[in-house]
Formats: structure tokens, C-alpha cells, sequence
């Protein structure tokens, strides 16, 4: 089977969320279909990483720390920006198109075959299908570790099969509300899934009815808690960390001239770790990246603590090293285009935190805004927080049957008093805003995953 017909197979069972039926979400399908694999999972480590907001930046932070101590790691996480090869990486190298295609092939017929003879009860779902491709690509290249952004909750998402060695818990809020419940408490009762009797599990205060069913099952399973706070800095003006600034490093591909992926490191600070003094430097932007990377460190130092080769020198690099494109990622101005920043903001907790990011470094600044969102998101409250901030904002939608229209984002957005321009698509949006704008503004592109994968496709950026 080619790679494109893979691609097609796979976003022909329903693109994420947008044709799942909640039966799909079942643990015991899972494991069904990985036995007839002979259960890739079991042969190597693992750690999970569940929460809200802040996963995916947790985990790639992770995996660059223990990449950078040796270790052969696997990065399993999603969704993706440009394409699907990114969800599956080992030491930052996406699956090659070649091996994504075998590996497809593989799980497909298992597939089918388990349909046939009625040890499953319906083809598994897009996700389930590319997180045992996942498990079975890292266990043929036999990483040493994998880290598993988990997709959604926790409990009975496809990557809780693992048995990890440390699971991590980062910030919950309200998302997904049709799948895991309507408070924050219910969301955490699934986030808590991946808590291990007896396991470790590291986490940070967050909001209290969190706190309170996170604690509850640290104690019902008998876990360790392990706190990240020792490496949360203080943000308290004149303390550290400290912002070496917000302007952006304007880099080109040598060869095609497009736009660098790498975002400028942009915030330094001290921390003492296993007794040694390192000065951490992260191209992560926004003060709500610190809890990101805390929890990295806390978890590398308990993997540590169980016998990996992970030092305070290896951390340090690590956080250096870390590449986590689309999250307040800035484009310097070319000759092309404006000033672009580059952020996924598609809940209400994330648009707090681009707002925060974004009142720190462009306060005086012209800004317009492309926004686009899925209909489930919460874009009136979104709305709300960011559009404020601009001149103007761009309303439009991806390629993605769960995408907003623009006449229903407008509709969503009708308390903000911006000035609300409708584009048909992404390239047209980039292109209206970057007519519109000041010579001294910048572009801000947010809100769904897949605006930003866009624009970013759109730009000529790579991962």
C-alpha cells in the first residue's frame, strides 16, 4: 500500500473527534487488537502525559531530555500541524512516508481480520489505529522510552494500555465537555485515569476541584506523588525568570528561503536540580510554559531516580533543544510577510495564556488576528478574551468538517465590539491580513490547531 492510499484509509474513518460515536472509546478493543500484534506496547518504557492545556508541550520537552541523555526516545502526540508523520518520532525524527505505509498496512489487515472474525466488534477509530502504529513503530526501532501525550482524558483513551513508569498530570480545565463531563471536577476523574496503582505520578497545585480529585487518587491507588513546584520559578517583577525579550529572530532556510521553524529562546532563569545549579534557556514562550517545562523536569528526575542516564546537564540541553513549533512561535517580518505570531489558543485556558504571552510582549503593538475554531470549542469565551487585543480580526476555518464557519464564529463573537472580516480559508485570511495591516503591526494567527498547521503550510514553514 502507497503512503497516500494509507493517508486516505486512515482519515476515512473520521478525521479525530468528528465521526467517533462514544462506544468507540473502550480499552478492551484496544488490547484486542494489539495481542494479534503481539503487544508492541510491552517492549519498551513508557511515561504518560495527560491534562487539558500544556501535554504536548510537557511531553516534547521530555522526550528532548532524554534524548539529549542517550536514550533511543519515542514522541507519540497529536493532534498534528502540517502532517500526520509528525505524531510518531523517535529523537525528533518523524516516521519516514515508507514506513508509515508498511506499518499501516500491518495494523490494517490485523484489523480487518479481528472484524472478520468477530473478535472486534467494528474497524477501530482513526486514533486507535495511529497509536498502534505508534506503539509497533517503537517497538521495531526499539527506543528505550516512549512519552505518550495522551490524546483525550485519560481513562480510557487508547494510550492508557501502557503500563508507564511515571505519569504526569498537567493543567485541567473545560474541554471536550461532550466526551468527559461538565465540570472540571468530571474532566479530572478521567485525566486521573492514567494513575497507576502504586505508580508515580507528578503534578502541580492547579484549580482546587482538580486538586481535590487528583489527590483522592493518589491516595485511593496508593501512588507517589511526586510535586514539580521546586521548579516552577517566581514571576514576580525583578525575580526570575527573566525575558530576554519578545523580538524575533528573523531566520531563512539557506536553501528555500522560507522562514525558519525555530522560535527565538526568549526566557533564562536558574534552578537548582539534583543539587547542581543549571541555567535553563527555552525556546517555550509565555509564563504559562514554566509549569510545562517543571513538570519535564520533575518527571526526567524521577526517571533518574529509577536508573536513567538523565543528569542536570542533560536537562539543561534538553529544554535548550526542545522544538514544539506553533505555540507562540514568532516569524520575524521579511520582505513577504509582516511579523507573524503563531499560537494554538483553541480553549478558553489557552486564550488566557496567549493573552497573558501576548500583553507581555506586544503591549502598544497593532495587532490583527486570523482566528478559526471547531464548533464544539467554547468561541464565544474565547472571543471574549482575545479579541480585545485587536484592530481587527480575520474570522475563517480550516479544512475540517468540525471547522466553525465564519458566519458562526461572527455570530459567537457578537458581544466583542472588534471590527470582524470574513475570509473563505486560511491563505486567503494571511493574505487580507497582511494587506490591512501597519508597518509597525503584527499578525497573530490562532485559535484551532489546524489554522495554525495551515498558515504555517501556507508560509512554506516546516516541523
Amino acid at each position: 500500500m502507497s503512503y497516500e492510499s494509507a493517508i486516505a484509509r486512515m482519515f476515512a474513518l473520521g478525521h479525530e473527534l468528528a465521526h467517533t460515536p462514544s462506544h468507540k472509546f473502550d480499552l478492551a478493543h484496544m488490547r484486542v487488537l494489539l495481542a494479534a500484534m503481539e503487544n508492541p506496547e510491552r517492549q519498551f518504557k513508557s511515561v504518560l502525559v495527560a491534562g487539558t492545556n500544556g501535554k504536548g508541550s510537557t511531553a516534547a520537552t521530555l522526550a528532548s531530555i532524554l534524548g539529549a541523555s542517550g536514550l533511543r526516545t519515542g514522541l507519540y502526540t497529536s493532534p498534528h500541524l502540517i502532517r500526520i508523520n509528525e505524531r510518531i518520532r523517535i529523537n525528533g525524527e518523524s516516521i519516514s512516508d515508507d514506513t508509515f505505509a508498511l506499518i499501516h498496512d500491518v495494523v490494517d489487515r490485523t484489523a480487518e481480520r479481528l472484524v472478520e472474525e468477530k473478535e472486534l466488534p467494528w474497524h477501530p477509530s482513526f486514533f486507535e489505529m495511529l497509536t498502534a502504529m505508534a506503539f509497533e513503530h517503537f517497538s521495531r526501532e526499539k527506543v528505550d522510552i516512549a512519552v505518550l501525550e495522551v490524546g483525550m482524558g485519560g481513562r480510557l483513551d487508547a494510550t492508557n494500555v501502557v503500563e508507564p513508569l511515571v505519569s504526569a498530570i498537567t493543567d485541567i480545565s473545560l474541554d471536550h465537555q461532550k466526551f468527559l463531563g461538565n465540570t472540571v471536577a468530571e474532566i479530572a476523574r478521567e485525566k486521573v485515569g492514567i494513575i497507576r496503582q502504586g505508580g508515580a505520578v507528578v503534578t502541580l497545585p492547579q484549580l482546587p476541584e482538580a486538586n481535590d480529585v487528583i489527590g483522592n487518587a493518589i491516595l485511593d491507588r496508593q501512588a507517589r506523588g511526586i510535586s514539580a513546584v521546586p521548579y516552577v520559578p517566581p514571576v514576580s517583577p525583578g525575580s526570575t525568570p527573566y525575558f530576554q525579550g519578545c523580538d524575533a529572530e528573523e531566520r531563512r532556510d539557506e536553501k528555500s528561503g522560507s522562514p525558519s521553524s525555530r522560535a527565538t529562546p526568549i526566557s533564562s532563569y536558574p534552578l537548582l536540580i539534583m543539587g547542581k545549579q543549571i541555567q535553563v534557556e527555552t525556546p517555550l514562550v509565555g509564563r504559562h510554559q514554566l509549569r510545562n517545562i517543571a513538570l519535564a523536569i520533575a518527571t526526567a528526575e524521577e526517571l533518574h531516580n529509577q536508573g536513567f542516564p538523565v543528569t542536570p546537564e542533560t536537562i539543561e540541553r534538553g529544554i535548550r533543544e526542545t522544538r514544539w513549533p506553533g505555540r507562540f512561535h514568532v516569524i520575524g517580518h521579511s520582505a513577504s510577510w509582516p511579523e507573524i505570531v503563531m499560537d494554538v489558543a483553541h480553549n478558553p485556558a489557552g486564550a488566557w495564556a496567549l493573552r497573558s504571552t501576548l500583553s507581555a510582549c506586544y503591549e502598544g503593538r497593532r495587532l490583527t488576528f486570523v482566528f478559526g475554531a471547531m464548533r464544539d470549542k467554547a468561541i464565544g469565551e474565547i472571543a471574549e478574551i482575545l479579541f480585545p487585543l485587536a484592530e481587527r480580526v480575520i474570522v475563517t476555518k480550516a479544512d475540517n468538517p468540525r471547522s466553525a464557519s465564519p458566519e458562526e464564529i461572527r455570530a459567537a463573537a457578537a458581544r466583542t465590539s472588534v471590527e470582524i472580516i470574513d475570509a473563505e480559508n486560511v491563505p486567503a485570511a494571511l493574505a487580507q491580513g497582511k494587506v490591512l495591516m501597519e508597518d509597525d503591526g503584527a499578525m497573530v494567527v490562532t485559535g484551532s490547531i489546524y489554522i495554525v498547521g495551515e498558515a504555517m503550510r501556507e508560509l512554506g514553514l516546516s516541523i
